[in-house]
């Protein structure tokens, strides 16, 4: 196998949903729901998927190394070599595993490709939303076929916020309005974003898993992100806090607002 298109990519995101998440969607026996750390899940979904994107990734670029957030979990050891590697895959199975236990349909499997420290292409499939997000470098970002676009805010005094940072939520960044409780999943957080449901996010972990994807379909759309201290994120970057935004504007005026108020909340 030369290597997956894009579109083969995403294929092979809704086949695996279709054959091991969707199933066990409100079905999960309690013997497949474990615990990695307090309050942090992972089920058979979530590793059987995961195995399954692994293995046809590998197959289809065997020089390629795959930071899976289960494996990782599994074998720290594997961030090291995904920094050293060239080409590399993320891959999120069920992001939102928390939300997919309760039976919330607000979940998403992820995957990212990255060449050097450049996110290159970017999948997000919402297999309960039946809502495809697929981004490549330079050819935008679509939204199951249509291109998604953010129109710059006209008053970005006025910009909506989400966060699923505890001490952020229903706070204040300046005199903006009130930050609302994001959806608790990248996967849909993202999507919400590009929809024009809010016009900035802020988080204080950046793991490349959650946010390769979505940032590449961020800037796609004409947004922006970085860190919170205002240094370019990138799948090396280490955890610093995370701004994305509608575009350059918002996020430019957000940005330290958010660096200050993230310090203050540690």
């Amino acid at each position: 196998m030369a290597g997956l298109s894009t579109d083969a990519i995403l294929t092979l995101l809704q086949e695996v949903a279709a054959d091991l998440i969707t199933p066990r969607f409100r079905s999960l026996a309690e013997h497949q729901v474990m615990e990695k750390n307090p309050g942090d899940l992972v089920t058979v979904a979530d590793r059987e998927a995961e195995v399954a994107i692994t293995a046809a990734l590998t197959a289809a670029y065997p020089d390629v190394v795959v930071l899976g957030e289960e494996a990782h979990s599994a074998d720290p050891s594997l961030l090291e070599r995904y920094l050293a590697a060239d080409h590399t895959f993320t891959v999120d199975p069920v992001d939102g595993t928390k939300n997919f236990v309760e039976g919330s349909p607000d979940h998403a499997v992820m995957v990212a490709a990255s060449r050097a420290d450049e996110t290159v292409r970017a999948w997000i499939w919402q297999p309960e939303h039946e809502v495809a997000w697929v981004a490549e470098r330079g050819a935008g970002v679509w939204r199951n076929g249509t291109r998604v676009v953010r129109t710059p805010l006209r008053d970005v005094s006025a910009a909506l916020g989400a966060t699923s940072t505890w001490a952020l939520r229903g706070k204040q960044l300046g005199h903006l309005p009130t930050m609302r409780l994001s959806w608790v999943c990248c996967g849909v957080d993202y999507p919400h974003l590009l929809d024009g449901d809010c016009d900035y996010i802020i988080y204080t972990r950046s793991n490349a898993w959650d946010h390769l994807p979505g940032t590449l379909m961020v800037a796609e759309a004409g947004g922006a992100f970085g860190q919170a201290d205002g240094s370019p994120y990138t799948r090396r970057s280490d955890g610093r806090g995370l701004v994305v935004a509608a575009d350059p504007q918002t996020y430019a005026m957000v940005q330290p607002l958010a660096q200050e108020a993230l310090t203050r909340s540690r």
